[in-house]
């Protein structure tokens, strides 16, 4: 494989992710590097998070709804997503859970499980609040 050529772009895409805890989309993450390439574009910005999550250096979580949305958080973690406001969360499972889940898994598959990611659903403690 050749060497990934260097991006200012990209790498301002990157720190976006790495820095945010807001789980954006696309369109939102277009949005913040705007403000600092003007003329980037839409494609460019879907390129850039395509290629980061090809070499592991962001995550994508698909969503129900079809809009993926991207986390710069590598280590392994769920997810929670707010039915009501669509907001979406890290959700904090200590490793011996997770490796449980895939223990439990693994039982029932014919092959290797190597990690697992979950999406919860729900309303979160603000929806709550406000009904």
């Amino acid at each position: 494989m050749t060497a990934l050529k260097y991006s200012r772009q990209r790498e301002s895409i990157k720190h976006y992710l790495m820095t945010t805890d807001k789980h954006p989309t696309a369109d939102q993450v277009y949005m913040h590097v705007k403000q600092e390439f003007p003329n980037i574009s839409l494609g460019t910005v879907y390129r850039n998070l395509n290629l980061l999550t090809d070499i592991g250096e962001a995550v994508k979580i698909s969503t129900p709804d079809g809009g993926d949305r991207f986390d710069g958080r590598l280590e392994p973690h769920n997810h929670f997503l707010c039915t009501k406001c669509g907001r979406l969360l890290d959700l904090e499972l200590d490793m011996k859970s997770i490796e449980e889940v895939n223990r439990l898994a693994a039982e029932n598959f014919d092959g290797r499980i190597t990690s697992s990611s979950t999406l919860f659903y729900g309303e979160c403690s603000d929806c709550i609040k406000k009904s």
